[in-house]
């Protein structure tokens, strides 16, 4: 059974479902929406009570001012407000891609929030030694974003990314026709959200210094993507290993039963 609920939070309201029992699992994307991660949620339910949401701005998350940037800082208080509506004094965080760095976040900015954060490649492109090309990447697909649209954007955004092309060296598009919402989220992530999430630098003295445990999750199958190579950058700065999962940076959407079954493990670890 999932039951949905909103929480107000600062300049507009969130969005959450809860679904299972036992110990708190928060799962978390940016810009991915509590929709994107609802296999994995029905997978992991059986042991825990997984809670999903639409990051603020995205889906049904609205803010006052849908101009405000969304950042990881940002990000990371909304969760920490959620903990406290659901009466949970710490749980396992699983983030993937930008709520990877959401999770990163909220370990340095609340370290008792958090049991064991699950970084699944966190497009963390500070850490990189062509950081500054990045960057200069990232400000393009913005202002191709604010120039040309959202598709000539996003397959800038791809290409980068690291992505498989499609014909004529083109980035594969989307699988179905998007619907309206994913328009308007795929807008807000060009326009108010990428430029935050990977330009933040993660505190790596917090990290280590618990008491949370951090976990780097990379995909088996994510060799030719940048979110490969700031997931390796990321767990050498920790001193740690990162743990392979099953798939992509999408592998908990193509191969969830895996995917759940490692991340059981590692949680359980």
């Amino acid at each position: 059974m999932t039951t949905t609920h909103t929480l107000a939070i600062p300049g507009g309201r969130l969005r959450y479902e809860v679904r299972g029992s036992g110990p708190v699992l928060l799962v978390t994307g940016s810009p991915m929406a509590a929709a994107d991660f609802a296999p994995l949620a029905d997978a992991m339910a059986s042991d825990y009570t997984v809670v999903t949401h639409d990051p603020r701005g995205i889906s049904g998350s609205v803010l006052e001012d849908p101009t405000q940037d969304s950042t990881p800082e940002l990000r990371a208080d909304d969760l920490a407000l959620l903990l406290d509506t659901l009466g949970a004094e710490s749980a396992d965080v699983f983030g993937s891609s930008g709520g990877a760095v959401t999770g990163l976040a909220l370990v340095a900015r609340h370290p008792q929030r958090v049991r064991t954060l699950v970084a699944h490649e966190p497009p963390s492109l500070e850490l990189l030694p062509d950081a500054a090309e990045q960057r200069a990447a990232t400000d393009d697909i913005i202002a191709t974003y604010h120039r040309d649209g959202i598709w000539a954007a996003f397959a800038k955004f791809m290409a980068n990314a690291g992505f498989d092309q499609g014909g004529e060296g083109a980035p594969a598009g989307p699988h179905a026709e998007p619907t309206e919402q994913m328009l308007a989220d795929m807008s807000r992530f060009l326009a108010h959200e990428l430029r935050g999430t990977t330009r933040y630098v993660p505190d790596i003295a917090a990290l280590k210094a618990g008491p949370a445990r951090v976990v780097v999750g990379i995909g088996d199958e994510s060799h030719g993507l940048v979110t490969y190579r700031t997931s390796m950058a990321l767990a050498e700065l920790l001193g740690t290993a990162p743990t392979e999962f099953p798939g992509d940076h999408g592998g908990f959407i193509g191969k969830t039963g895996e995917f759940a079954e490692v991340l059981r493990k590692v949680l359980s670890g």
